[in-house]
């Protein structure tokens, strides 16, 4: 009862599947009323036309958007701020398709006809642009996999405190070319090179500690 009374996602989700039957079966306006009165009540905004799978769950929810053409598979999980929207004005399908078993964080972006795989995890704030591989992390802005076929928990991956860090990867890159070369210079002088001074990069943000989704 507390949930049915008091979850802003599963009264979105619920007045969406009745928006999406009378649209279905060409019923005017009443559809789009549903999803505006839904909008101002939860925040959620779900267009009557947008194909949502079994299992989705809208934690939070305040800010998300599910545009006409967008399809979300099974078992989905979407966090705050995310949007599932178009771009252009062309017709036809112009929104998101979202694989079964995805995790995307809040304030996550994914823009325009693009394929989400299976099991595949969107950090927050991610801008993703381009399709996503199964069972991949991706992150940044545009969106790139950092992690491809990695282990994952069972269940949603609600863990965003490890997420790879490809900015420290790229840097820890340089800093070790720069060593090479400091190396190579100091053989060309004459020097020993296991003397040579050779800089270190600290790690920008050192991640410890247990998974904090308790995976």
């Amino acid at each position: 009862m507390e949930i049915l009374a008091s979850w802003p996602g599963v009264h979105a989700l619920l007045a969406h599947r009745v928006a999406h039957a009378l649209d279905e079966v060409g019923v005017p306006v009443v559809p789009r009323a549903i999803a505006n009165v839904t909008r101002t009540v939860t925040g959620i905004e779900i267009h009557p036309a947008a194909r949502v799978g079994r299992g989705l769950f809208i934690d939070h929810g305040m800010g998300v958007v599910i545009g006409e053409t967008a399809e979300v598979g099974e078992d989905v999980t979407l966090y705050q701020g995310v949007t599932l929207g178009g771009t252009g004005f062309a017709t036809g399908k112009r929104h998101p398709t979202v694989g079964s078993n995805v995790t995307i964080g809040s304030g996550a972006k994914l823009l325009g006809p693009i394929t989400v795989g299976h099991g595949a995890k969107i950090g927050a704030n991610t801008v993703v642009i381009h399709d996503v591989p199964p069972n991949s992390t991706v992150v940044g802005n545009p969106g790139h996999p950092v992690r491809i076929d990695g282990r994952r928990p069972t269940g949603p991956d609600a863990d965003w405190v490890h997420l790879p860090d490809p900015v420290a990867d790229a840097l820890k890159g340089l800093a070790a070319r720069i060593g090479a070369l400091e190396r190579a210079v100091a053989e060309r002088a004459g020097e020993d090179p296991d003397q040579a001074e050779v800089g270190e990069v600290r790690p920008l943000r050192p991640v410890r500690g247990p998974n904090p989704a308790g995976g």
